[in-house]
Order: structure tokens, then C-alpha cells, then sequence
């Protein structure tokens, strides 16, 4: 079966999950009219899960205490604000 792109957005928030399809391929993070994304490459009919993400601003504090994975960098305001994206993993419902 094919796979296709999909969009999820993302609100600049210390922490929020979002729901993709088990297994999605995160491919980057951007803003799309001033909204920030994530584009991910999934298998359409794969369960739903919820994924953990974490945005920090350019200076802000990342605590070392939790397993996560950097997906990407977006800007807003022109490049005015800078924030970073990671994946938090291990974490349950």
C-alpha cells in the first residue's frame, strides 16, 4: 500500500501530544502561513497514537531528565522567534 505526507500542526507550547498514525516517519518541522507543522510520511491506515512533542525558545532551559529526540527547528514573527522541537519517548497514556 502506498504511504502518503501528512500535516500535523503544532501549538508553541511547553508540551502537547498529537495524534498521527503508528509508525509515522517525522520528516521536518516548518511554519506554513505562521503556523508551525510537522510533516510526517505515514501508512494511511495504520492505528492512531499519540505522540509526545516539546517546543523550547532559543535560550530557554531543555532539562536533561527525559528521553527525547530533536525533530526539528521553526521560526516566527520573520525569524523574530526562534523554538526547537523534540519528541519526548517512553511516556504512557
Amino acid at each position: 500500500m502506498s504511504k502518503k505526507i501528512y500535516k500535523y500542526q503544532l501549538d508553541t507550547t511547553d508540551i502537547q501530544r498529537i495524534e498521527m498514525q503508528q509508525g509515522a516517519e517525522i520528516l521536518c518541522v516548518q511554519t506554513q502561513n505562521e503556523i508551525p507543522c510537522i510533516w510526517a510520511l505515514v501508512e494511511p491506515n495504520a492505528t492512531v497514537t499519540k505522540r509526545t512533542f516539546e517546543i523550547f525558545g532559543t535560550g530557554h532551559n531543555v532539562p536533561e531528565n527525559a528521553n527525547r529526540s530533536y525533530v526539528g527547528t521553526y521560526q516566527l514573527n520573520n525569524g523574530q522567534l526562534v523554538f526547537h522541537c523534540f519528541e519526548l519517548h517512553g511516556l504512557t497514556e
